[in-house]
């Protein structure tokens, strides 16, 4: 099944972001398959990242934020708030 992460980043973390940014690109990209696309959310000045949206592959919920609390960017402490909402696609590219 597929699941969205939508991960919230505290306030004033732009530096915190950038300086874990290559190892959670790392973690993610060696997690293969069970990540299918994911990407920075921006602020209104279409610039600067506020979060992160990643779709990924599971079994359910709990797996999903089992590899988020691994993930670098949860280690350094830099998100708010994150959300695992199950999905299914209904139009546009599909994710095999």
């Amino acid at each position: 099944m597929l699941f969205i992460a939508t991960c919230v980043d505290k306030r004033h973390s732009v530096e915190k972001r950038k300086e874990s940014r290559p190892a959670h690109l790392a973690y993610l990209n060696a997690l293969g398959a069970k990540v299918k696309t994911g990407g920075a959310l921006l602020g209104p000045d279409h610039q600067t990242p506020v979060g992160s949206m990643i779709i990924f592959e599971g079994e359910s919920d709990d797996d999903i934020l089992a590899l988020l609390a691994k993930d670098p960017y949860s280690m350094a402490d830099l998100f708010e708030s994150v959300s695992v909402k199950p999905w299914r696609p209904a139009v546009g590219q599909t994710f095999a």
